[in-house]
């Protein structure tokens, strides 16, 4: 009987054993998990803030483009404009150096 009951707390030192190992594994399993947890929050906090600029640069982004296309036309419609100017310019030039010949041209047959 004695040499049972030693084979007996032999197993059950083993058995403690195994259970103080799971204990540890359990403990360290823990931290590990919390770690990632910790990284896991610190992550997404990242992704809200960079949401965040994301969504700013992109509103800001479309405002110097809707401007740019605004000024594009405005730039546009003035340079169109002033060749019409330059047209109408042309245009009078030429009248005004017509009359002018045609003045000179009336001149000269009355002087003659």
């Amino acid at each position: 009987m004695t040499q049972q009951g030693a084979v007996l707390q032999g197993y059950n030192n083993e058995l403690v054993k195994c259970i103080e190992d799971l204990c540890m594994q359990k403990e360290e399993l823990n931290k590990q998990i919390q770690q990632a947890e910790e990284e896991k929050s610190k992550l997404q906090h990242e992704i809200q803030v960079l949401s965040e600029q994301l969504e700013c640069v992109c509103e800001n982004l479309a405002q110097k483009v809707a401007s740019r296309n605004e000024l594009d036309k405005i730039l546009a419609e003035t340079e169109a404009a002033y060749m019409k100017i330059l047209d109408s310019s042309r245009t009078l030039l030429n009248v005004l150096k017509k009359e002018v010949g045609s003045l000179k041209h009336s001149s000269d047959l009355k002087a003659n």
